[in-house]
């Protein structure tokens, strides 16, 4: 017997998947939850400026002749990543980083008391400092054209490109040898005083074995992305809350694979929550690479139709990337029925035969959340995974 189906039975999961058109039950969820009326209401709060005296130049991003060196009262995040076998076999891996000013505009206080207001909350209640306090990577100044650059490991300095209009760059660059399975630390090279996510981990990933994809929202968080007072409210009020059962079942599947498999956790959020959703997945989860939208950057309506808006071809894009970093490893892919995971999922497992070997959908049965019961129906994981041998 295989270890994995040895795997504990969480309630709501299934590994029998489901589903009619993606897109036709997304559009339905929004109009029957009022999406559009909630993203009006919230428009035009929360965009900061952006790309001040950036120019021309911050178009061409990684091309931008004239970077900017990161400075002291600037604030950056680097990401996590995963190392993997390039075309020669030397390690390689993408890094991923922002840069943004050190505080954030004089839109913090509208922002705030829009969202309060939305959701009902005290003015001056504690509730209210919350909602600051998660707000401001929405309302802070992005940096178009910023260079970072990293002291990988202690051991070499790696220069990244510089960011694009949405202050964010994008590099595949070439590491030091290390063995699978190693957790490597690294720190950005800049002046004393700048802020952010200083330090980052490179989990080294060997091109054989198994590896993990998982959905975020309502697969491991309570998110309730089928509503839009729910997002509000689990993004910027509540304390963030692991699905029952699920930091188990990882933890599970993490020892049955052993502790060197790579770990992604692919979200439709933008990276506005990057800090949000990494302290949750280190709290909970094994660690791993979180993979999240780069688009609709600065805005709160722009949070509301990532989750609900052109998922499916999103998380394809995505795990067809992991899968050019990792082509031999055998995946397991994991997801719930409240968005477009079963087609996502199903789409993969057509266009790259073999490559995935387990599919779990955890079935979320609060209807009121779903907002359609067309999302549970044998029918649609049918459709979903049609062809899928």
């Amino acid at each position: 017997m295989s270890p994995l189906s040895r795997l504990p039975r969480i309630p709501g999961l299934s590994n029998s998947p489901s589903s009619s058109d993606s897109s036709s039950l997304q559009s339905q969820t929004r109009s029957e939850r009022g999406f559009p009326d909630a993203e009006q209401s919230l428009y035009g709060s929360f965009a900061a400026k952006g790309a001040k005296a950036a120019g021309f130049l911050s178009y061409l991003g990684s091309r931008n002749p004239l970077p900017v060196p990161i400075k002291e009262d600037d604030s950056v995040w680097l990401l996590d990543n995963v190392a993997f076998r390039g075309k020669n076999g030397t390690w390689e891996a993408e890094f991923v980083a922002a840069a943004f000013e050190g505080e954030p505009s004089a839109r913090l206080v509208d922002s705030v008391g829009d969202v309060a207001r939305l959701l009902g909350l005290a003015k001056g209640s504690s509730e209210e400092a919350v909602v600051e306090h998660r707000i401001k990577p929405f309302v802070t100044e992005i940096l178009p054209g910023r260079q970072a650059k990293i002291d990988f490991n202690k051991s070499k300095q790696i220069r990244l490109s510089p960011g694009g209009r949405n202050g964010i760059s994008s590099d595949v660059r070439q590491l030091p040898h290390a063995a699978n399975g190693s957790l490597v630390t690294s720190l950005a090279d800049v002046p004393d005083g700048t802020r952010g996510i200083l330090e980052m981990k490179t989990k080294y990933a060997e091109p054989d074995g198994w590896a993990v994809i998982s959905d975020v929202d309502d697969t491991i968080k309570i998110t309730q992305t089928s509503d839009p007072t729910g997002i509000l409210r689990t993004t910027f009020v509540a304390d963030p809350t692991p699905i029952s059962g699920m930091p188990e079942l990882y933890a599970y599947v993490n020892t049955v694979l052993t502790t060197e498999a790579p770990w992604f956790y692919l979200s439709a959020s933008p990276y506005n929550l990057y800090p949000f959703l990494r302290e949750f997945t280190a709290q909970h989860y094994p660690h791993g690479q979180l993979i999240l939208r780069d688009s609709s950057w600065m805005t709160i309506p722009g949070l509301l139709s990532n989750l609900t808006l052109g998922t499916r071809e999103y998380k394809v894009d995505r795990i067809r990337k992991v899968n050019t970093w990792l082509p031999k490893r055998k995946m397991i892919l994991i997801g719930d029925s409240t968005q477009s995971d079963p087609e996502s999922y199903g789409d993969i497992c057509r266009k790259h035969p073999g490559w995935v070997k387990l599919v779990l959908i955890r079935k979320v049965t609060d209807i009121a959340a779903v907002g359609s019961e067309k999302k549970n129906e044998p029918e649609r994981f049918e459709k979903a995974f049609e062809g899928v041998k």
